[in-house]
């Protein structure tokens, strides 16, 4: 059961939050205790674990929240958008826009998906990434008349050039959010289109 927590107590518990993924994505998750993390906040145990049963739970709880966060920030930018392709675009933007912004949750969602008692937590949040994407794919095919091709298939054509040029590019910053934003929109509209997307 949740815990109602007072404006201080949301407050602490934020604080918990960034610190352990800071601290995570720099030392890994299994070389950060659960001591590192309070001496580093200077809190006792106890405060740590009045908002986390474990460190596993407050690992998975930032990662779900990252990954609410990033669907959040993607909506956003499509916002009501009609045009399909054009959400697409926006998802694929907003997309690396939270990447470049939020390199440390990017990082532990990246580590997570090698672990196997976190990967299903990152696949959750895949498939949701992925059914919202097949649906703009689904309503340009029908809407703009592309080629009939299955949703599903390019939905992980655009999610994985997404994740390896951000993966290449983007770590500390050799390459701008935009200019990846833009490799990749020409190369995902392009082949879905046919043509550039404009």
């Amino acid at each position: 059961m949740a815990k109602h927590l007072t404006p201080r107590g949301q407050q602490r518990r934020d604080e918990l939050l960034a610190y352990a993924t800071e601290s995570f994505a720099q030392r890994g998750y299994h070389d950060t205790s659960v001591a590192d993390l309070v001496s580093g906040l200077g809190v006792g145990k106890g405060v740590f674990y009045w908002y986390f049963e474990s460190k596993e739970q407050l690992f998975v709880e930032i990662l779900r929240e990252a990954q609410l966060d990033l669907r959040r920030t993607q909506r956003a930018a499509i916002g009501e958008e009609r045009d399909p392709v054009r959400r697409i675009e926006l998802g694929i933007r907003a997309s690396l826009t939270w990447i470049d912004r939020h390199p440390h949750h990017n990082e532990l969602i990246r580590l997570a998906a090698t672990d196997d008692r976190f990967r299903p937590h990152v696949r959750r949040g895949e498939e949701i990434a992925l059914d919202d994407l097949a649906k703009h794919v689904k309503d340009a095919i029908a809407g703009r008349g592309l080629v009939d091709t299955d949703p599903d298939i390019v939905a992980h054509a655009i999610l994985g050039v997404i994740g390896r040029l951000a993966r290449t590019f983007m770590p500390e910053h050799s390459r701008s959010s935009a200019a990846v934003a833009d490799a990749a929109v020409a190369f995902c509209l392009g082949g879905l289109l046919g043509r550039s997307p404009r």
